[in-house]
């Protein structure tokens, strides 16, 4: 199915879904979106974006895309009260983006075939900057024939898309990348600390790091944070423990260790105790800091980020 030829919908407008939506609008697409708060949605209606007042008013979309926060709301704005596979018939793909449970997954996949609807799980990697850059990453199960339909939407997301398998894959590859994330980041928060006590500035350290063999598009863009202190939520430590307490469960049920994961979710479970569950989880740096008695402050240097645009010949 052509990108010009495709009926998209949108449910949920968070800072990742809104930047997703703004890519497939400047793609041409013809999108119609829902979200509870509709004051979100009012910059995307300027842009050409149909704002409906249910999520059952996008059943007759192409490809319909979720994006929430949670297994609960993902179940509420599908098969709940004026949910989008509660009627006659449903969208031919439904793609949901969100971090939610194999469970609540399965019972929407349930219900989502007694409409007509195949489902795919589709999560990304990034923030609303990487989208804007071009660089967001995409992890895609399901059925064979609903990846190539939804193909060419996905690949309007940034710059790779990767079928994982005809299930839930996806489902646990996010998850998994989550666990990543949060090791790799209280990892750059302890060398980070341990670096600044023996009396380096946290921008040359890292600026080390980032052109050593270890540097990583994640280091470079968490750099500018690191140094300068900004904490402007992008993934919040609350969401980051969801994902870990996934996680956790899923190495529990496949027989897997996760020594290192668990000590992690110690660590994120502490900077939500200490009050920074709604900032960035980049915030674990604060925290090594108080426990390692060091005074932080901010260097207040420019740093870059390594987030240029990509063109869509390097994508």
């Amino acid at each position: 199915m052509a990108l010009d030829d495709t009926t998209v919908g949108w449910i949920g407008a968070g800072r990742m879904g809104v930047a997703l939506m703004d890519r497939l609008l400047d793609a041409g697409c013809d999108l119609a979106a829902w979200n509870r708060t509709r004051a979100k949605l009012e910059p995307l209606a300027d842009a050409g974006a149909t704002i409906v007042e249910r999520p059952a008013d996008l059943a007759d979309r192409d490809v319909v895309f979720t994006m929430v926060s949670s297994s609960d709301v993902f179940e509420e704005v599908t098969t709940g009260t004026d949910g989008l596979l509660t009627g006659a018939a449903g969208p031919a793909v439904l793609v949901d983006s969100s971090t939610v449970s194999a469970e609540s997954s399965e019972r929407v996949r349930a219900q989502a075939a007694k409409v007509g609807t195949e489902v795919l799980a589709a999560p990304v990697s990034g923030n609303p900057k990487v989208v804007r850059s071009g660089r967001l990453t995409v992890a895609v199960s399901g059925p064979r024939h609903a990846y190539e339909t939804a193909l060419p939407l996905l690949d309007r997301f940034g710059q790779k898309v990767t079928y994982v398998g005809d299930g839930e894959q996806a489902r646990l590859v996010k998850i998994c990348h989550n666990l990543l994330l949060g090791i790799v980041t209280q990892s750059l928060a302890e060398i980070t600390v341990l670096a600044e006590r023996a009396g380096v500035p946290r921008a040359d350290f890292l600026d080390f790091v980032n052109n050593s063999v270890m540097g990583s598009t994640f280091s470079r863009y968490k750099t500018p944070a690191l140094v300068n202190l900004d904490f402007t939520p992008t993934f919040t430590g609350h969401l980051l423990r969801k994902d870990f307490e996934l996680g956790l469960e899923a190495g529990r049920e496949f027989d897997v260790p996760l020594p290192v994961s668990a000590l992690v979710h110690q660590m994120v479970t502490q900077l939500i105790g200490s009050g920074r569950g709604d900032v960035d989880f980049a915030a674990l740096l604060e925290l090594q800091a108080e426990l390692s008695g060091l005074d932080l402050r901010s260097e207040d240097v420019e740093v870059a980020d390594g987030l240029t645009p990509l063109d869509d010949a390097d994508r």
